[in-house]
């Protein structure tokens, strides 16, 4: 952490085979300033941000970078066009939809929350 903000990163190796959900409880109140995610291949991947109870609570499906060229979601691209606010045990959910079943599929996926704290 560099201040008052931080990153929360995933990854997952190999071709994606399923979707993938990253779940994880805020340890304090926080505030995600930007999410970026990205495919090393040419996919079809699509991302949702949200709640165990609102998987799209805070971005709705969105497609990812390919190629190794992220897209970054910032505050137009939240729900309701603000950075979300996560409260001090809120459980956060991320999924990938790999999209194997009717695209290509997702390859060494990386996702990361950049965040401040509050």
């Amino acid at each position: 952490m560099q201040g008052s903000h931080f990153t929360i990163p995933f990854h997952v190796t190999g071709t994606l085979a399923a979707n993938v959900t990253f779940i994880f409880t805020a340890p304090f109140d926080f505030t995600i300033k930007s999410v970026q995610a990205v495919g090393t291949n040419a996919n079809d991947g699509k991302i949702t941000l949200g709640t165990t109870s609102t998987a799209d609570a805070y971005l709705t499906s969105s497609a990812i970078g390919d190629s190794s060229v992220p897209v970054q979601f910032s505050r137009s691209s939240f729900v309701g066009t603000e950075y979300p606010h996560i409260a001090k045990d809120t459980v956060v959910q991320i999924t990938v939809d790999f999209d194997g079943s009717s695209g290509t599929a997702t390859q060494n996926l990386s996702v990361v929350l950049f965040c401040t704290e509050g």
